[in-house]
């Protein structure tokens, strides 16, 4: 029979406790409807006792309708000194309207005598009361043992006692938290296969911090041992370190142990962990396993070399599995391979030994050493390449450019601070524009296309999507070489080019006027294959 280990994502709930990271309630809704769809077993929604936000989000997902995943809420064990009936964070429990419910009590007797200052034997009581009131109100009850892998280690003897308690009490599932994050895999694994024996009629799951960077690792050794459940975040955001990453272990869980995990598709995963970062407004480190941008990305040369004449060369799955994509980057490293794949994608009749092919490669070099970097921004050397292979009259020859900015603003309701002059030479005609903008780049970039509109109209669809600029090495300050890097599109493609100069203005203007003579290029060809 086929083995199958649920997904409990505390994205919206643990995850919300990661610095600098907030929700709103319709990031929220929206989060749940992505986790749904990628079909996770549980999504822990957040604490309706611990703020109005979260109680206003459990009441607008109870007209929500989920295909895949049940909502939990969280809360704690009742506060000692009062009865459950008393508890106001129980009580918030059931107002949530939900069926799964999951509270965490102390399990390390350090916790409870010298952060609860209690008894071991009133904590017992915490966990079992609490656990009990709220089965005979019919939840399913998650129980957390919070530092559990410590209270194993320092006195393995309560920290059972603790389980029991839950489980004697009604608890539907045992929750093995290693909440500081330091124990390592196989110590999780020895831990967690003994409570496996120890309560084979209760399932037991993890849920692994990564203050020691092996969060994902003992996550798997935890299954390797019995868990039936692995908890965490989708990008392994959270407090501290953050938590175990689940788009690392929902891939490793299908693909390298053969253990279903999901209701959904695992060639979304990528597509989904994109949407939740733009959500949490952060981003994927391009490291990240299976989903980064770096995750099937290939420089070396000897490396893209393996990988045209076979993927599995230096490919551990295929990255369309995970929904990812594979990039060949370029650079002075990256070799001749990689170069003539594009050069054969604009002209198919040059060999790797030819002049031009040579001389290409020189070029490439050369601007590196000047700190150009292709990688992300191909299209500005398929402009060299363009260049390089067709010489013919360029299609515009910039004669002057001057910006001029004014604080205040001249004229505060436009918004705009700069304006930009641009002279150039098209077809043997002269032509000048001007234009206005919220910054020297911004009114650049409209004198820079307007000047040139006039003899390329197709130049109208053209706008910029992202800009982003670098220093690259910041012992000269302002008067060090910076690199800029523009997205643009025209509404049907999308590409990247670069400049890099120690005068910002400069270094825009050489991405800008790439980006245009790539989309002119870009025209030419289409035209000639019509």
């Amino acid at each position: 029979m086929e083995r199958r280990v649920e997904i409990f994502d505390s994205t919206l709930r643990d995850g919300s406790q990661g610095e600098g990271l907030s929700f709103s309630v319709e990031d929220k809704l929206r989060i749940v409807d992505e986790l749904d769809a990628l079909g996770v077993a549980y999504i822990e929604a957040g604490n309706p006792g611990s703020n109005v936000k979260d109680l206003t989000f459990f009441q607008r997902l109870a007209s929500r309708h989920l295909a895949n995943a049940r909502v939990v809420a969280f809360g704690s064990t009742r506060r000692h000194g009062v009865t459950c009936d008393e508890d106001a964070n129980l009580a918030s429990l059931i107002e949530a309207g939900v069926e799964h419910v999951a509270i965490f009590g102390k399990s390390w007797d350090f916790q409870v005598s010298r952060i609860l200052r209690i008894t071991l034997e009133e904590n017992l009581e915490l966990i079992s009361s609490s656990v009990a009131w709220l089965k005979e109100r019919g939840r399913k009850v998650f129980f957390d043992a919070e530092h559990f892998y410590d209270g194993w280690r320092e006195n393995r003897e309560y920290a059972l006692a603790c389980l029991k308690a839950a489980v004697d009490a009604g608890a539907d599932t045992l929750v093995l938290c290693e909440t500081r994050g330091g124990a390592l895999p196989d110590e999780v694994y020895e831990t967690t296969r003994q409570v496996v024996q120890l309560f084979p009629q209760v399932p037991v799951a993890v849920h692994a911090h990564n203050d020691s960077g092996c969060a994902v690792a003992s996550s798997l050794m935890a299954v390797k041992a019995g868990a039936v459940q692995v908890q965490g975040t989708l990008l392994g955001i959270g407090e501290r370190c953050g938590n175990a990453d689940l788009s690392t272990i929902i891939a490793n869980l299908e693909l390298k142990m053969g253990i279903r995990c999901m209701t959904g598709r695992l060639d979304n995963l990528a597509q989904t962990c994109r949407t939740v970062a733009a959500l949490c407004n952060i981003n994927i480190a391009s490291n990240t396993p299976y989903i980064g941008s770096s995750a099937f990305a290939h420089k070396g040369g000897m490396h893209i070399d393996g990988v045209l004449k076979d993927p599995m060369s230096f490919e551990h799955i295929r990255p369309e599995q995970v929904g990812s994509q594979r990039r060949l980057l370029m650079s002075e490293v990256s070799g001749r391979a990689l170069l003539m794949k594009r050069i054969e994608r604009i002209r198919s009749d040059l060999s790797k030994d030819s002049p031009q092919v040579r001389r290409l490669i020189e070029i490439l070099k050369q601007k590196e050493v000047e700190g150009y970097q292709y990688e992300g921004a191909e299209n500005s050397f398929d402009v060299i390449i363009y260049r390089e292979l067709f010489q013919s009259e360029p299609f515009f020859t910039f004669v002057h450019y001057q910006t001029i900015g004014s604080l205040p603003y001249a004229d505060p309701d436009s918004g705009t601070s700069h304006t930009a002059l641009v002279k150039a030479r098209v077809r043997g005609e002269s032509a000048i524009a001007g234009a206005e903008g919220k910054g020297p780049v911004n009114a650049l970039d409209i004198a820079l296309r307007s000047v040139l509109e006039q003899f390329y109209p197709s130049l109208r669809s053209v706008h910029l999507t992202d800009y982003k600029v670098r220093v690259l090495e910041g012992s000269d300050a302002t008067a060090s070489r910076v690199r800029v890097l523009i997205d643009s599109t025209d509404g049907y493609d999308t590409w990247s080019t670069i400049g890099v100069s120690s005068d910002i203005i400069k270094a825009s203007f050489l991405a800008l006027s790439d980006s245009i003579e790539y989309k002119l290029f870009k025209d030419r060809n289409n035209n000639e294959r019509r």
